[in-house]
């Protein structure tokens, strides 16, 4: 399966709906210099979205900052700077990262983990335009676009006592949500063809695209990416196979298949051979078999039918298409298997 090699816009790779959408929005915010808000599941793509954000006006140098990693005694220090003498250990001048960012962006990465301490210099920051160095008594001014990135619910943690609600503000000016790969699964074969070609020349059989087509991807892009690589590592030169793909790759390919008549009858000749009562039925079968009596049971009102079965009306939808079902519009619900 040898996909269109042409390079995508903004670096983004796909062709949904969601993606084509968050081109758009890059295209209409690139040149402003607000604060932007990227919200998003880790390994969707929020670091690609800032670049290409930056690109779009690609003034001074793009500068990203690792939230998580700002912590001990010299957070503060790395971020903004300090002067000879500040502490113990200081020997020279130090510049921070915001001082390297000025007059580009800055882009702070899960700033969800940022220390509270932190959070009200950055505070300062975006509302003066100006911070001070560890041991100075002298403010810089700076001019930088402030790009943030989190896959943390901000307004929970605002609750929590964990985030400042006003710098959550200064920081939601322009707010961008990048949707996880199990929701755009369309996007999915262009971006395995994508990975694997940075290490293979080899072609991705249909059989394998259909298998990560099945799979939810919690890990999203990153995991698709790492399991190309593997994939890559491994092909002999010509194609990979089936049997290459992780084993929950593997398991979410045979889960969405329905058992047919002919298999539930050798599960019972099994369970006779083994001395069984009665043949185990494989569990993704009972789901299956579950989401067809809630469907039939609340006449096709799929709302109904997800607080049922105590699930997620998104989750029932992806769950219908991973089962082949498909719910007629009619007065009485009728399930059809798709063909």
């Amino acid at each position: 399966m040898h996909l269109a090699r042409v390079d995508p816009p903004h670096g983004f790779v796909g062709q949904s709906p969601q993606i084509e959408a968050i081109r758009r929005q890059i295209e209409r915010i690139g040149n402003s210099r607000s604060p932007v808000l990227l919200l998003g599941e880790s390994g969707t793509g929020k670091e690609v979205i800032a670049r290409s954000l930056h690109n779009q006006n690609p003034r001074g140098t793009f500068v990203p900052i690792d939230c998580g990693s700002l912590v001990g005694p010299l957070m503060e220090s790395e971020l903004f700077g300090h002067v000879k003498g500040a502490f113990t250990g200081a020997s020279e001048n130090k510049r921070g990262l915001i001082e390297i960012a000025n007059g580009g962006t800055a882009f702070f990465d899960e700033i969800g983990d940022l220390p509270l301490e932190l959070q009200v210099k950055l505070l300062r920051l975006l509302q003066e335009r100006e911070y001070r160095p560890v041991g100075s008594v002298h403010r810089q001014k700076v001019e930088i676009r402030v790009i943030a990135a989190t896959h943390r619910d901000l307004a929970r943690e605002v609750e929590r006592g964990n985030f400042r609600q006003d710098l959550l503000y200064r920081l939601k000016v322009i707010t961008m949500r990048l949707p996880p790969l199990r929701e755009r699964k369309e996007d999915i074969p262009l971006l395995a063809e994508r990975f694997l070609r940075r290490s293979s020349n080899a072609a991705l059989p249909p059989e394998v695209a259909d298998a990560l087509m099945q799979h939810d991807w919690p890990g999203n892009v990153r995991e698709l990416q790492n399991c190309m690589d593997c994939l890559g590592a491994m092909d002999n030169g010509e194609s990979v196979s089936f049997g290459d793909l992780p084993s929950a790759v593997q398991f979410a390919s045979h889960a969405a298949a329905p058992v047919s008549t002919p298999m539930l009858e050798e599960l019972s000749k099994l369970a006779a051979n083994v001395g069984l009562r009665r043949p185990v039925i494989p569990l993704h079968e009972m789901e299956r078999q579950a989401i067809i009596d809630a469907i039939e049971q609340t006449q096709g009102d799929r709302g109904v039918a997800a607080v049922l079965l105590g699930i997620g009306r998104t989750t029932l939808y992806r769950k219908l298409k991973a089962y082949n079902l498909e719910v007629e519009p009619s007065a009485r619900c009728q399930l059809q298997l798709r063909e």
